[in-house]
């Protein structure tokens, strides 16, 4: 009998940025393994054709890609960075580290030209992520990916950067020989051997981390966080060949009405708010813009007679979107106090500090939480959000659910209902 889901079209994986919140794609990765072995699909192999990522996600996207052979081991791994994560293993956390980095920045802006002329003082970023490269080579061993690619474990990898250099988006994949890059207004793909050094580029969330140099055609350019200038976030996936396009969000797609008007009085913005709201722009707007677009397209699509589709270079894709049920900056507020003294007295001095008037401040604070009380909360969303859609889950993957119960049949009697394991954790 032939495997339903091996005859479907190639799946793709996307994972967005956003920092410390991209625990909550390990929650939905989690669930996802679990469902899996649920519906009785025991092979370890890696369900994901193309996988994808975007500044944190591409960390997370390359450690899945770099086990590709065996998908649950990886969840596992991944998962267990997440849980017992401290933010000293991302960025240096200590007090003099942080007067070297962030106090130095800050003095900069308050003392301005005369301390720029006198010392010349070229601060970089606000934190030094130096800890994360170390990191990256016990959790990425990007060595493995050529021949997972050759074995057909996988088709590509593909990971995301902004040059600040040129002002290009670039798109550096990894895959199989017929893949081929594309180009568009501001934004190319380019064949390349994806390192750490391109991972560490892609996560450089802007002024927070350093910018990190890659040499392109024979040149050193400067790139920073990938979530930058990406217009079309979903397009790196579809160009290497997906047809079905699994998205997990790092933030909520919709905000609603009542709850951005639910203050009537409003005081000026801190700067930690003013920058809190840009990286929400950078890392979420372009993300929701773009799978409406993609809706629409697979609406218009939809209306075309299959033979005019052929004249098309259009195509329906098959887009299936987690994202979280719960603010996650609501979720951060109540853990502000798991960052280091040093970083919460560097965030206290622009505004991020709690407490009941704080909490948009607080959305800067979030993408920095890399302590293990968040990263867990976020886990366990992330998991609870995927049980809730399992139905989608099965129908995007071809899975069968065996606790699926019939939509027209009627309750079980008590004590004849089956029980799903999954709904127990």
């Amino acid at each position: 009998m032939p495997d339903k889901a091996a005859t479907l079209p190639p799946a793709g994986l996307l994972l967005t940025g956003g920092g410390a919140r991209a625990a909550y794609q390990v929650g939905v990765l989690e669930a996802i393994a679990d469902i899996r072995l649920t519906c009785g699909e025991n092979h370890s192999g890696n369900p994901f054709d193309i996988i994808t990522g975007t500044s944190a996600g591409a960390i997370n996207a390359a450690a899945l890609a770099c086990h590709a052979d065996d998908f649950d081991r990886a969840i596992r791994q991944i998962v267990a960075v997440w849980k017992g994560f401290e933010a000293h293993q991302v960025y240096r956390s200590d007090v003099l580290s942080v007067m070297r980095t962030g106090a130095r920045w800050l003095s900069l802006l308050s003392l301005g030209w005369l301390i720029a002329k006198w010392r010349r003082l070229k601060p970089r970023s606000l934190l030094d992520n130096s800890p994360l490269e170390e990191l990256l080579k016990t959790m990425v061993p990007l060595e493995r990916l050529p021949q997972l690619v050759a074995q057909g474990h996988l088709q590509a990898l593909a990971v995301t950067a902004s040059s600040y250099s040129t002002g290009e988006h670039l798109t550096f994949f990894e895959g199989a020989a017929h893949l081929k890059p594309w180009v568009r207004s501001q934004r190319r793909a380019l064949r390349d051997k994806i390192t750490h050094h391109h991972l560490l580029a892609s996560s450089a969330i802007p002024f927070i981390f350093p910018a990190v140099p890659l040499t392109i055609q024979g040149r050193d350019e400067y790139f920073g966080d990938g979530s930058m200038r990406q217009t079309a976030p979903v397009a790196p996936a579809i160009h290497l060949g997906a047809e079905r396009i699994l998205v997990i969000g790092a933030g909520r797609m919709m905000e609603s009405r009542e709850r951005r008007q639910m203050n009537t009085r409003f005081e000026y913005p801190s700067l930690a708010q003013i920058a809190g709201h840009s990286l929400s722009s950078i890392f979420l707007d372009a993300m929701s813009v773009d799978i409406e677009r993609i809706r629409r397209i697979n609406q218009t699509m939809s209306l075309v007679p299959p033979e005019a589709r052929k004249d098309s270079a259009l195509r329906p894709i098959d887009l299936l979107v987690i994202a979280p049920s719960e603010r996650l900056d609501d979720i951060a507020a109540r853990h502000i106090d798991a960052l280091p003294a040093a970083i919460r007295s560097l965030l206290g001095g622009v505004g991020a500090t709690s407490g009941k008037q704080s909490s948009r401040a607080e959305v800067l604070a979030s993408y920095l939480l890399f302590e293990a009380p968040f990263t867990r909360d976020l886990i366990k969303l992330g998991y609870a959000d995927s049980i809730r859609m399992k139905a989608d889950i099965c129908r995007f993957f071809g899975w069968t659910d065996p606790y699926a119960q019939p939509e027209a049949a009627p309750s079980p009697s008590h004590g004849e209902r089956r029980r799903d394991p999954l709904r127990l954790r």
